[in-house]
Parts: C-alpha cells; sequence; structure tokens
C-alpha cells in the first residue's frame, strides 16, 4: 500500500506509526530516494522496530556515491533530480 496517501505519513504521527510498525519485527530501508525523509514509514518506524537497518540497495547506491566522489575528476558538478509519485 503507498502510505503518501495517507496525511499521517508526512507529520509523521505517532499513533499511525506504531499502527504501520505493529505487525513487524524489524525495519529494512532499501529506498535511496526515500532515505532523506521524516516520514512514518521511513523514520518513524525506527522508533518501534528494531532492528532498523539500511538493504544492500541503499548500500550500493552509498558506495556508487562515494566512489564517484572519492576518485572523480575535478573540477565537479553534480545534477540531482527525481520525482515525486
Amino acid at each position: 500500500e503507498n502510505t503518501r496517501f495517507y496525511k499521517e505519513e508526512t507529520k509523521n504521527e505517532s499513533g499511525f506509526v506504531e499502527k504501520l510498525a505493529a505487525p513487524f519485527d524489524m525495519f529494512v530501508n532499501d529506498a535511496f530516494g526515500t532515505a532523506h525523509r521524516a516520514h512514518a514509514s521511513t523514520e518513524g518506524v525506527t522508533k518501534f522496530l528494531t532492528p532498523s537497518v539500511s538493504g544492500f540497495l541503499l548500500a550500493k547506491e552509498l558506495e556508487y556515491l562515494d566512489g564517484a566522489i572519492a576518485t572523480g575528476e575535478r573540477p565537479m558538478a553534480a545534477i540531482v533530480g527525481g520525482s515525486k509519485v
């Protein structure tokens, strides 16, 4: 289900967060594009689920970015964009 359709998602409301987290034992965030959001389904649930970890795809994105920055040609420019769904 797409939690973005709920106003409680973007407000990170604790009651909504508890309902989201209740059926689960742990949280794996594998969505690089949403990792920066302090929403119920990305940040809020980490308060109720242990362990809360990054997944393999998120780690791969971070490794790729680190490699591009560490070994990239200078001067460097980055154009970052995306689309909300």
